[in-house]
């Protein structure tokens, strides 16, 4: 690290023309002879749909000398940070005698609360807070956002999704309380904006004034950066441009998305029609903005649902034209069987796609990876039974954070929530009981 004689303010904002730039981390942050500065903890999770072809996901063997399952093939590169964890159940989202029949909406009230899902198709669903939530309480301090709730799907709260229960419980895993459940964005463009937009001039007028004249976000900001460049070492200026270049060429996805829309953009803040219709490519997109996001410290807890439940996306680009809820129902058909795995397989290569990009992105004195855990999962393990029990959930981390490269069967009857509980523990966060919780669980740091 290049320890320079004066500091920038950590905090430093760029504004132009409906534009707020927050800086990534710079050398030139630190003044010199301070104390290293502390890493900063991040938490980010990930949720897939319709649990996974368990055959196919669990290794055949536990401990250090696990082989990768065919399904966690992708993660090769990141073998020795992953933690496959089976054996834990998601309780809270079985049923209980005389209620009614949908199981996803239990399933993903359930599955960051640990608590069952009131059934109701009204607006008096009731589930409890997700650690999510109690994570950003904490970590939200020091942050312009205290959190991100993204899909890549609706997200509209109201009306009936599943046989009795209210598409709130389908369409977010995200609860700020009990009763207040928080929407997933799903639009490029909104979370563009929202990341980057200026929060002392957030008009209509200048934001479509700028958008109208052609101008990109950094455009509105050049002659700041060039002034602020003048005064950075070669080793910020490299960072700086690998970042600008970053939010530029997702800014650019975004306008290409928008300009291959036939529908116009409708007068409304945060313009739509920006979904790019290739799955992969929208993926990837919210992914990048996501580690925009970190790599600004404009927040440091992030939700993402790569799918909910009840979706019912098609993936005709890996041969997979059925829709995935109907196809999840798959009664033990090979066919059926098959192409589930192929879906898990492309799940879990765009979660690869992510660790890469944020281990390619430096922090202080590692990587955005190094200073962060990641869990990825579903609240059901067998879809065909909707049985969220057996999960298939993965845990990554940075150095200290975790013992990587392991397969753990937990003992029968292990509650989700108790790894919860150790994740919050090792971010930092103190809590007492997330939903069914009855402690914490072991051996995620053995050496």
């Amino acid at each position: 690290m290049f320890i320079t004689k004066k500091a920038l303010p950590r905090r430093t904002i760029l504004r132009g023309l409906g534009a707020s730039l927050a800086l990534p981390f710079l050398d030139g942050m630190v003044p010199a002879f301070a104390a290293a500065t502390k890493p900063r903890t991040r938490l980010g999770l990930v949720y897939v749909p319709h649990g996974a072809i368990m055959e196919n996901w669990t290794p055949s063997t536990e401990g250090a000398q696990f082989e990768l399952s065919p399904i966690l093939q992708p993660l090769a590169p990141f073998r020795d940070r992953l933690l496959v964890l089976t054996g834990l159940d998601n309780r809270p989202a079985l049923a209980l005698q005389g209620e009614p029949a949908g199981g996803h909406g239990r399933i993903g009230a359930a599955f960051l609360t640990g608590v069952h899902a009131k059934p109701t198709e009204g607006a008096d669903f009731r589930a409890g807070i997700s650690i999510d939530q109690i994570a950003a309480a904490h970590l939200g301090e020091e942050t312009e956002l205290a959190s991100l709730e993204l899909g890549l799907e609706s997200t509209d709260l109201a009306g009936a999704c599943d046989v009795g229960f209210s598409c709130a419980y389908v369409n977010t895993i995200c609860w700020r309380s009990p009763t207040t459940p928080l929407p997933m964005e799903n639009n490029p463009r909104a979370v563009f904006e929202r990341l980057f937009g200026d929060a002392d001039n957030l008009s209509r007028s200048t934001r479509l004034a700028r958008i109208r004249r052609d101008r990109s976000i950094l455009d509105s900001v050049t002659q700041k950066v060039a002034d602020l460049e003048r005064g950075l070492g070669s080793p910020d200026r490299g960072k700086l441009d690998e970042y600008l270049e970053a939010i530029r060429d997702s800014e650019r996805r975004i306008q290409r998305a928008e300009a291959q829309s036939a529908r116009e953009l409708p007068a409304a803040d945060a313009p739509s029609g920006s979904i790019p219709a290739v799955f992969e490519e929208y993926g990837r997109l919210m992914f990048d903005l996501q580690v925009l996001a970190y790599q600004a410290d404009l927040t440091r807890v992030i939700t993402f649902m790569i799918a909910k439940e009840l979706s019912g996306r098609t993936y005709p680009e890996i041969g997979v034209p059925d829709p995935h809820h109907p196809l999840s129902h798959h009664q033990n058909d090979p066919q059926k069987l098959e192409k589930l795995t192929r879906v898990n397989i492309l799940h879990l290569k765009l979660f690869a796609y992510y660790l890469d990009r944020l281990r390619s992105i430096p922090d202080g004195d590692g990587s955005l990876l190094d200073h962060m855990l990641l869990l990825y999962g579903s609240g059901m393990g067998n879809s065909n039974l909707h049985d969220p029990r057996n999960l298939p959930i993965l845990l990554l981390g940075g150095p200290g954070q975790i013992a990587g490269g392991r397969h753990i069967r937990f003992p029968k009857e292990t509650q989700l929530t108790n790894l919860y509980m150790t994740v919050l523990d090792k971010i930092g966060v103190p809590v007492e009981r997330i939903g069914d919780s009855t402690g914490s669980v072991a051996h995620l740091s053995d050496l």
